[in-house]
């Protein structure tokens, strides 16, 4: 008996044999078409790449027609056509094709080992700002999160609008399909870019292929920053009680309480007078404190007198030598030679005379 990990797993380099024509010799029934629109900015390029998609189309006996005027692109099957997928496989390439992926990647979809996946992403968030800023972060700096996750999942990955377009092994398009989601969902691809990493240098290992790898994986807990906004005023509810609260005062119950109620109107009124003269009185006061305040005079610092400082031994000056100079000052005319620099000057004067 064999293991049931033993049958699960495909062995190493083995390859699904292509679809001939022995297969299926008498061909098809019906014949089925598909097509799809694609804008306006893809129409010089497709226009220009279309007789190239034709040639690779015609070698598996598929017709494709590029309508310019309604802005579609038809692919149908004929009557020599032998393989019942290959129209599904050439649909997927119109796909592609609307979706800005260049001749050269999308052709590969042809191919029985390639699979690909159009993913929608615009529904996924509705803010514009965000949903930007998120989808940049898949890309990340000049395409390095993108290249990378190329490069991890065996996949090209094109982002174009609200769709991302890959193409790939059915394995990778899972993972990318995965990581896509997520940065949609706010979760950064570096973790899952690091969780892909961690996951390929497993897969190397033939003994850990039939064990769990969760051990190994990072757990990246979701921290929430952004707090909900408490509000300024908090009320707090007062407790509870059966009893309904008591009933206010009227205006008749203060008046009984004080004694007003018994006073007669001139009483009252009075009353009334004395109590709107003191709260005058009290803010005419305030008023001429408030005035006042202008001629009060600020407080001085306290002046320190400075002393005089001692003449230190160090700055004295040299009375001597100054002496000296003045001296040699009153000898020298000023601007004039000395008697040693002229009898100089008329040696040097003769001996040019000489040379001459």
């Amino acid at each position: 008996m064999q293991d049931e990990s033993e049958l699960l797993t495909v062995p190493d380099g083995w390859k699904e044999p292509a679809f001939s024509k022995e297969d299926n010799p008498r061909g098809l029934l019906e014949e089925s078409s598909f097509a799809t629109l694609f804008p306006k900015y893809r129409e010089a390029y497709l226009k220009e790449c279309w007789p190239l998609v034709q040639k690779a189309l015609n070698e598996h006996h598929i017709n494709a027609t590029l309508d310019l005027i309604e802005g579609s692109m038809t692919v149908c099957t004929t009557k020599k056509t032998f393989d019942p997928y290959i129209i599904i496989r050439a649909r997927d390439l119109i796909k592609l094709l609307a979706r800005s992926v260049s001749f050269e990647q999308a052709i590969r979809i042809l191919q029985d080992d390639v699979a690909c996946d159009i993913i929608k992403i615009g529904s996924l968030v509705r803010n514009k700002e965000r949903f930007v800023k998120r989808r940049q972060r898949l890309i990340g700096p000049k395409g390095s999160t993108l290249k990378a996750l190329e490069l991890l999942t065996n996949c090209y990955i094109m982002v174009q609008g609200n769709t991302v377009s890959a193409i790939g092994p059915f394995s990778g398009l899972k993972e990318v399909r995965k990581v896509v989601l997520d940065t949609m969902k706010n979760i950064h691809p570096i973790y899952n870019i690091k969780t892909l990493m961690i996951k390929r240098e497993l897969a190397k290992d033939s003994e850990l292929r039939s064990q769990s790898w969760e051990r190994f994986l990072p757990q990246f807990k979701h921290k929430n920053v952004n707090k909900r906004k408490e509000p300024k005023k908090k009320t707090v509810k007062k407790e509870y009680t059966p009893f309904p609260p008591p009933q206010p005062e009227s205006q008749i119950d203060k008046e009984l309480a004080s004694g007003e109620y018994f006073l007669k109107a001139s009483q009252k009124k009075r009353q009334k007078m004395e109590a709107i003269k003191a709260k005058q009185a009290e803010a005419l006061s305030k008023r001429q404190e408030e005035r006042n305040k202008a001629f009060i005079p600020p407080k001085e610092k306290p002046v320190h007198l400075k002393k005089p400082k001692e003449a230190s031994t160090e700055t004295k000056i040299d009375v001597a030598a100054l002496k000296e100079k003045v001296k040699k000052a009153k000898n020298k005319k000023l601007g004039a030679l000395t008697a040693e620099e002229v009898k100089l000057k008329m040696e040097a004067d003769e001996k040019k005379k000489k040379k001459k």
